[in-house]
């Protein structure tokens, strides 16, 4: 090995130089900085803290490279290019620095939970004036800052700057007699990048057979965890504690999309569909997250005995699905705030709230007549499942004509923090009694139809039927429900939005059953819920503090992810 390595060095010694130009890479497998023309020196640590920053208060992963040229292409084809040879996952964002040509592209990815605007305002403040003064370790820790404080809803600050050399690494890599040393230099760094690239592609071609076998064994995992990103979890969690984890993140991001979407329908009615349509995208992206996220947990709870390895990386995916969902809503909320400016529209939105007020409480009075009426026809165990509702319903009301009334005593005395607080209330509270109210007058509708025939199209009727009623449960007593019955939920959605074909029969029979373990289980979590004791002086408080309604501080949850769903507290 070694007589060939000398020849084939000998081989490659070339009169000179020729320019490099870098094609998309492999990145450095030992970090998320691969500086392949020495740009940082002894700045590296300080721009490793940065992306660490970033990682562990959104778990999103930038990775920073430095090449000397995009080899002719345009920086963000490279960037794409080199994204996607790596196998980045939808929450990496790739920074590509090309320090002699003096360009620079970032390739994030549709699903990263950024917006245009967003990028585009860290790039102009964070990257851009780092790299007008050679200052390259202050533009990666620029962007790393930035994309931190974009997703928290904070402005973009432009990095304190320390220019740097003009071009590093644009003289070759030894300094003095160049003529002589670059060349044996680069023919002996070719034999070694080469001795280098076949150790790769075996060591490749071993994790390519692992994740092969994995995905046979478990294809939601490998459909879901990509090469090249994974959480990072120093020292390692010990798995009770991080399913238990991963069981509270489910809790949380489920009470945040759910009240994220019933007060979008009230930003909607305020506002038009046309101005509340990024935020209409940011809850159906967050939701889309959380399934992904409960469909792993199903996965798990179908496989006990699965390999603790495989196990440890669903949960963490869990986490990070969750962690992704609320960072979108955390992102949207201040931009949510403005465009409502509870405030300001104060009058507007209380006319809107007791308008509904007005609507609702008739259908209470309709849902109970209906189930008396059908009370001495039906056996109780056929009306249980909604008999406590239409009572349920009165309570959200009741506490939401109090908070009408104290909304607009608060208008009357411009107290326009008291007036925003006691309308969020309010629209919750209605929310909650119209869904009460409908579940009742769905579930009595269904018994009294008989003239759908047997067969696949009646199988999927009865499965909608379920599905909607542990749905409705579930959202309007989610203060006290637990993981359990929100993932034998999700999955019952899941497969109901797949029934097609031959098997819809089968599939419909599946989800059916489990939206009933998901209502049993509900049923248990509310028997056994202990409300919040300080203050707790009325059966109407008990309810909104059950239906989620209010936080334990007593105040409402609003649009928004873990960050920001309290914020009016603030």
């Amino acid at each position: 090995m070694i007589s060939a390595l000398l020849a084939l060095c000998a081989f490659l010694i070339p009169p000179a130089p020729a320019a490099r130009a870098d094609t998309p890479l492999d990145l450095d497998a030992s970090g998320r900085i691969t500086d392949t023309v020495g740009a940082l020196g002894r700045r590296r640590g300080q721009v490793e803290a940065a992306l660490e920053r970033l990682h562990a208060s959104q778990h999103i992963q930038l990775y920073v490279t430095y090449v000397r040229d995009f080899s002719g292409r345009p920086g963000r084809g490279w960037a794409d290019a080199t994204a996607d040879r790596n196998g980045l996952g939808p929450r990496a964002v790739l920074l590509a620095i090309a320090t002699h040509a003096r360009q620079y592209a970032v390739s994030a990815d549709k699903g990263s939970g950024f917006r245009k605007a967003q990028l585009k305002e860290v790039a102009t403040t964070a990257i851009e004036p780092a790299l007008a003064q050679h200052d390259w370790a202050g533009a990666a820790v620029g962007a790393a800052d930035g994309y931190r404080a974009v997703l928290q809803g904070e402005p973009v600050r432009t990095p304190v700057i320390r220019p740097g050399a003009a071009d590093p690494g644009g003289d070759g890599l030894v300094p003095g007699e160049q003529g002589v040393w670059v060349p044996i230099a680069g023919g002996i760094a070719l034999c070694l990048t080469g001795l280098y690239a076949c150790s790769r592609r075996s060591r490749r071609a071993r994790a390519a057979r692992r994740r092969r076998a994995a995905a046979r064994d478990h294809p939601v995992l490998a459909a879901t965890t990509r090469p090249g990103f994974t959480r990072m979890v120093q020292p390692l969690t010990p798995l009770p504690e991080l399913a238990a984890e991963a069981a509270v993140n489910l809790v949380c991001t489920d009470d945040a999309v759910r009240t994220s979407a019933e007060e979008l329908v009230f930003a909607t009615a305020q506002l038009g569909e046309a101005a509340t349509r990024p935020f209409a995208e940011a809850v159906d992206w967050a939701r889309g997250e959380l399934a992904d996220a409960f469909r792993l947990r199903q996965r798990l709870d179908d496989s006990p005995f699965v390999d603790q390895d495989i196990r440890r990386h669903m949960l963490d995916e869990i986490c990070s699905r969750c962690t992704s969902a609320n960072r979108r809503l955390d992102a949207e909320s201040a931009a949510f705030d403005r465009l409502r400016d509870l405030k300001a529209n104060g009058a507007l939105i209380l006319a809107q709230a007791e308008a509904m007020a007005r609507t609702i409480a008739p259908r209470v009075a309709t849902a109970e007549a209906v189930l008396a009426a059908l009370a001495p026809y039906r056996p109780d165990h056929v009306l249980a499942p909604v008999a406590a509702h239409p009572g349920e319903a009165r309570d959200r009301l009741a506490f939401a004509d109090t908070a009408l009334a104290e909304a607009h005593a608060a208008i009357t005395t411009n107290d326009t923090d008291h007036a925003a607080v006691s309308l969020r209330a309010a629209e919750a509270a209605l929310s909650q009694a119209r869904t009460l109210t409908s579940a009742v007058l769905r579930h009595t509708h269904g018994l009294t139809t008989t003239n759908v025939p047997a067969g696949p199209a009646r199988a999927v009727l009865v499965a909608r039927a379920e599905v909607s009623a542990a749905r409705d449960y579930i959202a309007t007593h989610r203060g006290a429900i637990g993981c359990r019955a929100r993932t034998r939920l999700a999955e019952a959605e899941r497969l109901l939005a797949r029934v097609t074909g031959p098997a819809a029969a089968a599939e419909a029979l599946r989800a059916a059953e489990l939206a009933q373990e998901a209502r049993a289980l509900a049923g248990e979590n509310v028997t056994e819920y202990d409300a919040p004791t300080a203050p707790h002086p009325t059966r109407i408080l008990g309810g909104a503090l059950l239906g989620g309604i209010i936080l334990a501080g007593l105040l409402p949850a609003t649009f928004g992810g873990g960050a920001t769903r309290g914020r009016l507290a603030r």
